[in-house]
């Protein structure tokens, strides 16, 4: 597997150039499924200075809502007009009512423009960087054709409404069924260094240049209890946190991270770690 310790950049889709750790904006409405919604501001003040540290790729969903919270709404408030460079992904796919805690259900092929246009919306803008299918729900990815939905998303890429196409939660058989249709710039399934069961993916997306997202790069319900990953970051004097993002950066140059936050401490801790830098030594270890 090709390895590299330099954070540095990607070029999702060949031409949009961002840093390789960005910002997902799933917990900003909301920290922890069925808790009660974040204070609007704080979130606003995350976003704004998110950018501030030079994030330049934000991950959002219109689903991304809890009680009168939505991220889409707050990334317009705190970020439009949007600066040049920045980079924001959406995903469509699930269902989500406004009594929902999570999804319910999947949007049918018919209905995913409308969610496409919602987000341009919400979001203020003529055209989407990147939008994610999302397919099905926390079960095991595959086993079924993507085909009819993702054809309704590549023909809103030749309308111009959105530039690149992504995949999550996808096999590889989907991945292929996806780019036998239009190009794939990325794929968001979930990995962390703890659970690296997607490695092939991963190694797929490396042959094709196709960017690797992973959603729950943190472990996605509380920070993993690693031994392993206590004793990396105790060599390099940094967080459990950190720690787990430097070693998905180190993993691979087309791996692009995404933790999210609603606390601006929490922010400034993930930041940091673009500043740890990983040693084949340490790799090996995650692998043991």
């Amino acid at each position: 597997m090709t390895k590299n310790n330099e954070p540095g950049t990607f070029r999702l889709g060949g031409d949009l150039t961002v840093g390789r750790l960005g910002f997902g904006a799933m917990r900003l409405p909301v920290s922890q499924f069925g808790g009660e919604p974040n204070d609007r501001g704080t979130g606003l003040e995350v976003l704004r200075r998110a950018v501030e540290l030079g994030v330049d790729h934000i991950d959002t969903a219109a689903f991304y809502f809890h009680g009168g919270l939505a991220a889409n709404d707050m990334i317009r408030e705190a970020l439009h007009p949007y600066g040049d460079g920045l980079v924001i992904a959406t995903k469509v796919g699930p269902y989500k009512g406004p009594d929902d805690l999570v999804p319910s259900g999947e949007l049918a092929a018919g209905d995913l423009r409308a969610e496409v246009e919602r987000n341009l919306r919400e979001l203020g803008r003529d055209s989407l960087h990147l939008v994610y299918l999302r397919v099905g729900g926390m079960d095991e990815p595959g086993g079924r054709s993507i085909a009819e939905r993702f054809e309704v998303l590549a023909g809103l890429r030749e309308e111009g409404l959105i530039q690149h196409l992504g995949v999550s939660h996808v096999s590889l058989d989907q991945l292929d069924e996806a780019r036998a249709i239009a190009p794939v710039a990325a794929v968001q399934n979930r990995f962390d260094i703890t659970q690296p069961a997607d490695t092939a993916m991963l190694r797929a997306c490396e042959e094709n240049g196709i960017a690797y997202v992973p959603y729950f790069p943190l472990g996605g319900f509380g920070l993993p209890d690693d031994d392993r990953v206590k004793q990396v970051a105790a060599r390099h004097g940094a967080t459990v946190a950190q720690t787990l993002l430097a070693g998905l950066l180190a993993l691979s140059p087309v791996m692009l991270a995404i933790p999210g936050t609603s606390s601006p401490a929490h922010l400034e801790e993930n930041m940091g770690a673009l500043s740890v830098r990983p040693t084949p030594e340490d790799l090996e270890l995650f692998r043991s």
